[in-house]
């Protein structure tokens, strides 16, 4: 893509102008967090754990193995959420949803 003033524009400045302007940069950031969930809450929960998906409205959703874990992991929401929160691209995820994972 050529800028306004005729010169190229890096493929990578164009692309971040044209998510922005079509209104999806926010939700492809919420969705990095997907990718990210591991890192976010450390090893011992990311192996009993996998986050699906994150909706427009800031809910995520994560699968977890067994309903113990669900429960631990149910009071340590308002901690987890801080967590991710506090993440660097800053997206934002209102509430956790867990489920139990279907094997």
């Amino acid at each position: 893509m050529t800028s306004r003033k005729g010169r190229p524009e890096p493929l990578g400045k164009a692309l971040a102008g044209f998510l922005e302007r079509a209104g999806l940069s926010e939700r492809i950031e919420q969705a990095s967090i997907i990718d990210e969930w591991p890192l976010l809450v450390g090893e011992q929960i990311a192996a009993v754990t996998m986050a699906r998906m994150v909706t427009r409205d800031g809910t995520l959703f994560v699968d977890v193995a067994t309903n113990a874990w669900m429960q631990e992991l149910s009071l340590m929401e308002p901690q987890l959420l801080k967590a991710l929160r506090q993440r660097p691209a800053g997206a934002t995820v209102q509430r956790i949803r867990w489920r139990l994972a279907r094997v």
